[in-house]
């Protein structure tokens, strides 16, 4: 039986600074995260021992497999919902907490837009007159660089990763005709907007390879990183880096939900006699980016060419199979495994149909209904710069500017879950365990990362205590010992108690 798919989406977002174009993005995203750690959330340093980001899955182990440098500078904090709120390079990165359900997933991520819109408020106090910083969820800035949205899912140990790459990689190129963002014309070489005057997906065009290690260069479909950030003897975490940040709700619940039930079957052999092999991933990813019809037909091995529908089709009608059969206790719910597979099914048969069925539901179509809408109306080529100015506007976080606010886009989460989800965390893995002493012992939280926290006691030394199982330090694991534990040293000697 698969392990339960906790998930977690981190979010690297687009910065800018409005009546200062020349600032470091370094700078105003420093400023951004340290506005809101000093003003709302206060400041607490991430742990970076026992991270290994180059180590390989495939066993190929960089030489240079220690915990990254830390960059003094740049900001660092934990939030008591679980999450990580952070500097990555040149952008501010929400790290969403473990989820045990796709929908919590999408809970999390929109808790961390309310983040961001507050951390921007936050900053606006310091700002020199005339300038403010805006922060953008999208994917690429127009100018020939990405940024990413990861996803993340807790996988057994003893399934082969040869296995998850073979099943997961047809997977991931034709998710996209319902995880794309959309995106007015195209960043890959040669391509003008003749070619390509609007695609599915923001990321297609910088990808370049089948399966690797990177991240930011040579991006592959999929990615081997190996850092489980749990019992590595146990787990993995597969870290997808091939996705669009999402502004619908429904296609961040679709993305999460449908890549974490794929996971499951392949676990349980329930794809073992799929035989979809692409024959040009790389190629047939941009591909079926370009093609807005759906109908784009890319090359397999033995099959002959198929669509990205027809692709998704075959997962799906496996997916009912394995429902009946397995039920859906590894995406958390069983009800909540049915209502996928309702609207894992309702979008496919729309976009068979007529993709602008779709305008309040993915966000490809309802940016490109907009989009459209403005060049007839205006008689504009799809090279218009307010084509390319459109399609940013649809990514601002501010309210009053965004076009996908005014998209009529359908929620999936009540706005309120949103807001207490922004200081609460989950109940139902770990971030409970790390959100709630955060909250209560913030004074006492030395550092703090994905496994583990550590404690100052007021003497040395300071004291780890690890987490290295998701699914322990819940709420109904820990409440108890919280409540009767009025101070961190007794929280410990209760821990201790426990074994």
């Amino acid at each position: 039986m698969s392990i339960p798919k906790i998930c977690g989406i981190e979010t690297e977002y687009g910065i800018s600074v409005v009546g200062a174009a020349d600032m470091n993005p370094i700078t105003s995203s420093s400023i951004l995260i340290n506005a809101y750690a000093n003003e709302v959330a206060e400041r607490t340093r991430w742990d970076f021992d026992g991270e290994t980001p180059q180590r390989d899955a495939r066993g190929m182990d960089s030489l240079v497999s220690f915990p990254p440098e830390v960059e003094t500078h740049l900001v660092n904090t934990v939030l008591t919902n679980g999450a990580r709120l952070y500097v990555d390079h040149a952008h501010p990165e929400y790290a969403s907490p473990e989820c045990r359900t796709p929908r919590d997933a999408v809970l999390f991520d929109r808790a961390g837009e309310i983040v961001l819109r507050r951390a921007m408020a936050a900053a606006q106090g310091g700002m020199p007159r005339g300038q403010s910083i805006v922060v953008y969820k999208n994917n690429s800035d127009g100018k020939g660089n990405t940024y990413g949205c990861h996803e993340n899912y807790l996988m057994d140990r003893a399934t082969p990763f040869v296995k998850i790459v073979r099943y997961i990689t047809p997977f991931f190129v034709s998710r996209q005709i319902f995880t794309g963002a959309g995106k007015v014309g195209s960043e890959a070489p040669g391509l003008d907007h003749s070619v390509v005057p609007f695609q599915l997906t923001q990321r297609a065009d910088f990808f370049e390879e089948e399966v690797g290690l990177e991240t930011t260069l040579k991006r592959p479909i999929v990615n081997t990183r190996d850092e489980p950030h749990a019992d590595a003897s146990r787990y993995r975490r597969l870290h997808v880096i091939i996705g669009d940040a999402n502004l619908s709700e429904y296609a961040s619940f679709l993305k999460v939900g449908t890549t974490a039930l794929v996971l499951a079957m392949i676990e349980d052999g329930a794809l073992d006699d799929l035989d979809i092999v692409l024959a040009t991933p790389v190629r047939s990813l941009r591909q079926i980016s370009y093609g807005l019809d759906l109908k784009t037909e890319v090359p397999t091995v033995g099959r002959g060419e198929m669509t990205a529908l027809q692709i998704q089709w075959e997962y799906f009608e496996r997916a009912v199979k394995y429902g009946d059969r397995e039920g859906f206790e590894a995406l958390g719910s069983e009800d909540q495994g049915a209502w996928l597979l309702e609207e894992w099914e309702r979008i496919l048969s729309a976009l068979e149909r007529d993709p602008m069925e779709l305008a309040d539901t993915l966000d490809w179509v309802a940016k490109l209904q907009i989009v459209s809408g403005y060049r007839e109306r205006h008689g504009l080529a799809w090279s218009d710069s307010k084509l390319a100015a459109i399609d940013l506007q649809y990514h601002d976080l501010r309210p009053e500017k965004s076009l996908a606010a005014r998209a009529g886009l359908r929620t999936l989460v009540p706005e309120e879950a949103v807001i207490r989800a922004v200081t609460e965390p989950p109940t139902d893995t770990r971030a409970y365990f790390r959100g709630r002493c955060l909250e209560k012992y913030r004074d006492s939280v030395a550092a703090a990362n994905w496994d583990s926290l550590i404690f100052d006691v007021g003497s040395d030394p300071l004291r780890r205590v690890p987490m290295m199982d998701p699914l322990r330090g819940t709420a109904h694991h820990v409440d108890t010992l919280l409540e009767r534990s009025g101070s961190v040293v007794e929280l410990l000697r209760g821990l201790g108690a426990e074994g």
